[in-house]
């Protein structure tokens, strides 16, 4: 599957409170060794969580600037207390790096200047991508649960706007967030003094039916699904159909190793067949879903597509 240059690998934020060790090394490994374009820092879910990695977020930036890897920060998902206003506004204000909004606060604190629209902005038709552009949208990350005609049909709008159109390929699907925190109530607490129980769950702490089956993950405030979505076998056509960037979120498995087995099928080093056993391989245990992506149920994995 050889495409061209243009088609870039991005390394979406990190959604866990992982902690702040982990992170460094994570992101050290990524600047030096993952075949990655560019990468989204900031935290998306958890405005509480935020202190506990800004202090290193300067030495980040430069460690990835250093080895290659453009940098973008990334906004909260959702915004409630003055202190995320402030936070929100603080982030619109910055002239450098890039940013992403992930929320309608951000549009407001940003105005017409330039910056880049997040999945949780529900950018889901030509008319919306065309608003957003009109307000200073230079690139739009779309909705996980968006189906191949939609994603078609948004990124031929984007091409002719100018606008880079970018699909999460790989990772968790984000299905929901909450004022709520689900993490903490499970675990006999509340949001106020949840004592970062999250940190517990490096890959989202898992639900499951009644009949004691794998349903969802929850990530504090956030609600997501059980599979991985794995793209890999739907990226030819979406070069096709003129998605410029592959998104894949970090999760607790090699993620400079999934990088890696992306990058070479991409490049036609790999076949299909072989990034396929690579990343089950590397993910024992995660079963990866392409539902939305054909239109059905997005936990489903539609076999025949996927071997096509």
């Amino acid at each position: 599957m050889a495409v061209n240059d243009m088609t870039n690998l991005t390394l979406g934020p990190i959604a866990y409170h992982w902690s702040t060790q982990t992170r460094r090394d994570f992101y050290a490994r990524v600047a030096d060794e993952a075949p990655i374009d560019e990468v989204y820092l900031g935290e998306v879910i958890c405005s509480k969580r935020a202190p506990f990695h800004e202090a290193d977020l300067p030495a980040t930036i430069e460690r990835l600037e250093r080895g290659g890897k453009t940098v973008i920060l990334s906004s909260l998902a959702e915004v409630m207390l003055r202190r995320e206003r402030k936070a929100t506004a603080d982030l619109a204000a910055m002239e450098a790096p890039e940013i992403e909004i992930n929320n309608a606060a951000g549009l407001f604190a940003r105005g017409k200047r330039p910056h880049r629209i997040g999945p949780f902005m529900n950018a889901y038709n030509e008319a919306t991508i065309a608003w957003m552009a009109g307000r200073g949208a230079t690139h739009v990350c779309l909705p996980t649960e968006m189906p191949a005609p939609a994603i078609a049909a948004a990124a031929a709008a984007a091409r002719e706007l100018g606008l880079g159109v970018e699909v999460q390929v790989f990772g968790r699907a984000s299905l929901a967030v909450s004022a709520r925190c689900y993490h903490a109530r499970a675990h006999g607490r509340t949001k106020d003094n949840c004592q970062f129980v999250c940190e517990e769950d490096a890959d989202g702490m898992p639900l499951r039916t009644t009949d004691d089956r794998p349903i969802l993950r929850v990530n504090g405030i956030q609600t997501q699904s059980e599979s991985y979505i794995g793209l890999l076998p739907e990226a030819g056509q979406m070069i096709v159909n003129d998605v410029t960037h592959f998104r894949l979120m970090p999760q607790a498995v090699d993620m400079v190793a999934v990088a890696t087995t992306f990058r070479n099928v991409l490049d036609g080093t790999h076949s299909l067949i072989d990034g396929e056993q690579a990343l089950r391989k590397l993910c024992d245990g995660i079963s990866f879903s392409n539902g939305f992506y054909h239109g059905q149920a997005g936990y489903r994995r539609i076999a025949a597509a996927a071997a096509n």
